[in-house]
């Protein structure tokens, strides 16, 4: 019994032992290029977001780094009135709330559509259902930017309609919120649709023998399946309204209902008096928010596979 375990610790050894110097080099060659071109592309992102902190807490930095006088003083946006250009901020806040409200708004909508149409694509037997589902995704690959004149040409019929024209018309949030949620449906329809085709067949009949309607079987038994590609779609959804500019810069007029891309954009001005402190400041407390719903929100993502959920 000694002798057998004496050769079994050692047989490990031995086939280690057994790799080729030269194999040995070359999977060490592999790692080190790996690490040094993950270094090499992340090293400009990290000092460039080391020069947006240390600018947005000092009047001046040293060789781009370092700060030569702390101060929070480039904060000051969140506690008084900011001028910028002939506009007079008298609070963020409300900025900050338009922009919640409009990723809030563009995140439901997607997953609420999503979640009913993917079902739809992936359960229902209707004609013209590949046809539509090969749409979505042709859809999808339009350039937003092409469809600005007939966006803009909707929402300004829509505008002129009494009671819901200032509501969901042109110089609106809603409005907005609407024609992104449009443009991001298709692609977040599509993804859903591959969770949905994952389900076996049971789990949906197991439903319909206790009774369940189809409507129900899809609320109370097969969403809770699908929780993280709900929660993928709603990541996505979020990050995609909150970072959104092109439309609004195009859809809305007024300061009052401006979010935090157009306020940055507001600081930025034409480039001919730019106060790069309070720039970065702002430009940081805009990141803020989607890097916290990333970091609590990250789990749901890992457990994600291409088409599907991981086990």
């Amino acid at each position: 019994m000694g002798a057998q375990e004496t050769i079994a610790s050692a047989a490990p050894v031995g086939i280690v032992a057994k790799v080729p110097l030269r194999e040995r080099i070359r999977t060490r060659a592999g790692r080190i290029l790996a690490y040094a071109l993950i270094v090499g592309v992340s090293v400009p992102i990290v000092v460039m977001y080391i020069w947006l902190f240390m600018q947005s807490i000092s009047t001046r930095v040293l060789l781009g780094f370092i700060p030569e006088h702390i101060t929070l003083e480039n904060w000051r946006f969140l506690w008084s009135e900011v001028t910028i250009g002939a506009r007079t901020y008298s609070s963020i806040w409300p900025v900050v709330i338009n922009t919640v409200l409009f990723a809030g708004g563009v995140t439901f909508l997607v997953v609420l559509v999503s979640t009913l149409s993917g079902f739809a694509l992936s359960r229902l037997q209707f004609r013209g259902r590949t046809q539509l589902t090969r749409l979505t995704i042709l859809l999808h690959a339009f350039p937003g930017v092409t469809l600005l004149i007939a966006i803009y040409y909707i929402l300004y019929t829509i505008w002129k309609i009494p009671v819901i024209g200032p509501i969901f018309g042109l110089n609106s949030i809603w409005g907005v919120v609407f024609v992104k949620s449009a443009l991001e449906i298709p692609m977040a329809a599509w993804i859903v649709k591959g969770f949905f085709d994952d389900i076996p067949w049971d789990i949906e009949w197991a439903a319909y023998v206790d009774g369940c309607s189809r409507l129900q079987a899809w609320r109370r038994v097969i969403l809770p399946v699908i929780q993280p590609g709900i929660a993928s779609v709603a990541i996505f959804a979020f990050l995609a309204g909150w970072s959104e500019f092109l439309y609004l810069f195009t859809f809305i007029f007024e300061q009052k209902n401006y979010t935090l891309s157009l306020y940055v954009k507001q600081l930025i001005g034409d480039f001919k008096f730019v106060d790069y402190g309070l720039l970065s400041a702002a430009a940081l407390f805009y990141m803020i928010p989607p890097l916290l719903f990333f970091l609590f929100t990250q789990k749901s993502l890992l457990r994600v596979s291409f088409g599907g959920v991981k086990g």
